[in-house]
């Protein structure tokens, strides 16, 4: 069974830091681009950050850039998403997702996801 399983979430202050991991399991990730989603509560499910296969090539939206930053261990089969500087407006519940059939990250807030995981919940919260 093809799985991808997100941990990581939690409560944290503003200002904080998270580290989401994405676990693949039933395949090998390193044949699939890892895009990471959120969606808050009562919002649409927002595109956030995107890896290649190899690690080569990352992009982010403009409202995390430069606090968050995507990786992937293959020989772990993990992703990550590691979060810095924390705003209240960052609360959602996070989702990783995964495709065998995109090389690069091009349009990949508008591309079809195979794999998804099942949330984690991250709070920014004083």
């Amino acid at each position: 069974q093809l799985q991808l399983v997100e941990s990581g979430g939690g409560l944290v202050q503003p200002g904080g830091s998270l580290r989401l991991s994405c676990a693949a399991s039933g395949f090998t990730l390193d044949l699939y681009t890892i895009t990471w989603f959120r969606q808050a509560a009562g919002k649409g499910r927002e595109a956030i950050s995107c890896i290649s296969r190899i690690g080569d090539e990352t992009k982010y939206t403009d409202s995390v850039k430069g606090r968050f930053t995507i990786s992937r261990d293959n020989a772990k089969n993990t992703a990550y998403l590691q979060m810095n500087s924390l705003k209240e407006e960052d609360t959602a519940v996070y989702y990783c997702a995964a495709s065998s059939g995109y090389l690069s990250c091009s349009q990949y807030a508008i591309r079809t996801w195979d794999l998804w995981g099942q949330g984690t919940q991250v709070t920014v919260s004083s």
